[in-house]
């Protein structure tokens, strides 16, 4: 069955629909998006990840495409064409299309599309197991908070990362870790703290980062925010990784640094079941159908 897409304000064959040469996302990269999860047919932390979009599209001063609760009802509309329980959904807003000049007219219109990819979230080889990840130099531009498209920095760094036999990358400046490339860096100390750099702008603030907050917060877990190095990842007990297709991916080694016993540790793991819990609606954390204000 072909995938069912959404393009310039209809749903179509992924073979019919068609973006102009001009687009500015392709130009010039100035365009936003937003990836959601889908498990079990339905849109995991999905409030979060509108509220940023609309956040990243403020920041870029472009315009909401389609009032919000437009948005998510074809994020719902693609789900059910295309009989999605478990995969992503991808959201993209670019300016819009005008002869290429670096000074766009005032009067643009955002083009906006969305598709659907089918592929395996829970129970990975990943999360049972593990991974490890490269470190490297930050090579993104200064406003990382923007979900911008321009991802040709982690593109390369991830290639390079995978050619040297890792399945990731951290990025490193000023001797602290950033983020990874596509993900949020989490230390677990020995003291049992989860530790991860405070939000600003050269990190992207990540909606299943802001969800394992309010998790420790309801299991007592002690979560600090705060820069760490790699002196500090040689000091931890546990190292893990989050991002929304992802969910939470236990790190294993970083760089030439075993982290613990090299396996998964035991604090990592609960984190990833509470994880699961509270997004289908399971055990003492689930969620309610639309995020409350404690995940806002």
């Amino acid at each position: 069955m072909e995938r069912t897409v959404y393009c310039a304000g209809t749903y179509m064959p992924q073979s019919e629909a068609r973006l102009g040469i001009l687009d500015r996302g392709t130009l010039f990269g100035d365009a936003i998006y937003e990836v959601t999860v889908v498990l079990d047919g339905r849109l995991i932390d999905n409030g979060l990840h509108l509220d940023r979009l609309e956040r990243s599209l403020a920041a870029l001063a472009i315009p909401m495409p389609l009032p919000r609760h437009e948005i998510e009802a074809v994020q719902h509309e693609l789900v059910a064409r295309n009989e999605l329980e478990e995969g992503t959904l991808y959201l993209q807003v670019s300016r819009g299309e005008a002869d290429r000049d670096f000074v766009y007219p005032a009067d643009m219109r955002p083009n906006f599309f969305a598709f659907t990819q089918r592929r395996a979230i829970r129970d990975t080889p990943a999360q049972r197991q593990g991974i490890s990840v490269a470190l490297m130099p930050d090579p993104r531009w200064a406003r990382r908070d923007i979900k911008t498209t321009m991802l040709l920095g982690q593109v390369l760094a991830k290639r390079e990362a995978r050619a040297t036999g890792f399945a990731d990358v951290w990025f490193v400046e000023d001797g602290v870790i950033t983020e990874g490339a596509s993900s949020t860096a989490f230390l677990i100390t020995r003291a049992g703290a989860v530790v991860t750099r405070p939000n600003s702008h050269a990190i992207l603030p990540g909606c299943t980062r802001r969800a394992v907050q309010a998790l420790c917060a309801r299991h007592d877990l002690v979560f600090e925010e705060r820069g760490f190095t790699p002196d500090d990842i040689a000091m931890a007990a546990e190292a893990f990784q989050t991002s929304a297709s992802s969910l939470v991916t236990p790190v294993v080694r970083v760089g030439a640094i075993p982290i613990g016993d090299g396996t998964p540790g035991p604090m990592t793991r609960r984190l990833q079941r509470y994880y699961l819990e509270a997004a289908l609606g399971q055990g003492p954390d689930a969620r309610p159908a639309k995020p409350g204000p404690e995940l806002l």
